[in-house]
Order: C-alpha cells, then structure tokens, then sequence
C-alpha cells in the first residue's frame, strides 16, 4: 500500500501559508495614515485616546481582553439592541459613560489605507475584519442600523436582529 503522505505534506504547507497570507492586514507602502500611532494615547491598560477627537475607545472588541500586548479571546457577536444593552450596563457598572459609538464616531478609527482589518492594528490589534455596530439607526427602515465594516472601512446599514462586533465609546474626561 502506498502513502502520499510525503505528496501531502508541502501541499498542506502551501495552503495554510495561504490561509495565513489571505487573513494578514493588507496596508498601501505609500499611503497617507488616517489613524496613525501619534493620534492615541493610553488611558488605561485597555483603553485610548483618540485625540483628535477626545474619544475614549477600548482597545479590544467585546468578548476579548486586553492582556498587556495583544487582545486575547474571540470576540462576540451581538443584535443591535443587546448592544445597546451591553454599553448601558458597561456605563452602569463604572460610571464612566460608555456606550454604541455612532456612525461617524466609529469612522474616526477606520485605517482608510489597510484593508483586512481596516483599523490600527498597533492601538486596535486582533480586531475582527468585518462589521461593528454603530448606534445611529437607519432613517429609512426602524428595523435596521448603521454599521462600519473592518474589513474593508466601509458603512452599510444591517438588520437589528443579526449578530455583529461591538467596540465601546466615551468621551474623554480627564481620568
């Protein structure tokens, strides 16, 4: 009997280099940074400041923990409205004022010249390369909201219902 196990074995490297090369953060050499390292300062070990606007983000997407270096954890979906819920109950629990940024507030921190994820992977590292909900809701359709997509900085609007990423918000306050 034969084994194609040695045939197998450089094809198998071949395509997880593949998987690995497709899901890497794509940035322009010679691009024009939109959100580049010197905007942000750090709050706390979680958090930055993005000052040109004097917003407060975490650095991680809900579910994952920041753990001294990197976001550590899978981030975790959720509908509109238990987002709204979970940025009530972040605000509730330290007083602070987080909450759902909206649309505009969370396009501040899009990367315009990388694409998968399209943010600042040095200040907002292992962010997902898809949608994070906004709190501004559709003028057209009360069913759907406002989302900026990770992956490639655009903005679209989604059904309320459908699981999607969350990034908290606040207004800077001297802490």
């Amino acid at each position: 009997m034969k084994t194609f196990a040695p045939l197998l074995a450089p094809i198998a490297a071949s395509l997880m280099l593949i998987s690995t090369t497709l899901s890497a953060q794509t940035c322009l050499s010679d691009g024009l940074e939109t959100t580049p390292d010197e905007d942000f300062t750090t709050i706390t070990s979680s958090t930055v400041l993005h000052e040109p606007t004097d917003l407060v983000w975490e650095r991680c997407a809900e579910g994952q923990t920041w753990d001294g270096s990197t976001c550590d954890g899978e981030a975790v979906k959720y509908t509109w409205q238990q987002a709204l819920k979970l940025a009530q109950a972040a605000s509730d629990e330290d007083l602070l004022g987080w909450r759902l940024p909206n649309v505009k507030e969370l396009a501040t921190i899009v990367e315009r010249d990388c694409v998968r994820p399209a943010v600042n992977s040095t200040m907002f590292p292992e962010t997902p390369p898809d949608d994070f909900w906004t709190s501004t809701p559709s003028v057209d359709d009360p069913d759907r909201a406002w989302v900026v997509a990770f992956f490639n900085a655009s903005h679209s609007i989604k059904e309320k219902d459908r699981f999607i990423y969350v990034r908290l918000v606040r207004t800077y306050t001297n802490d």
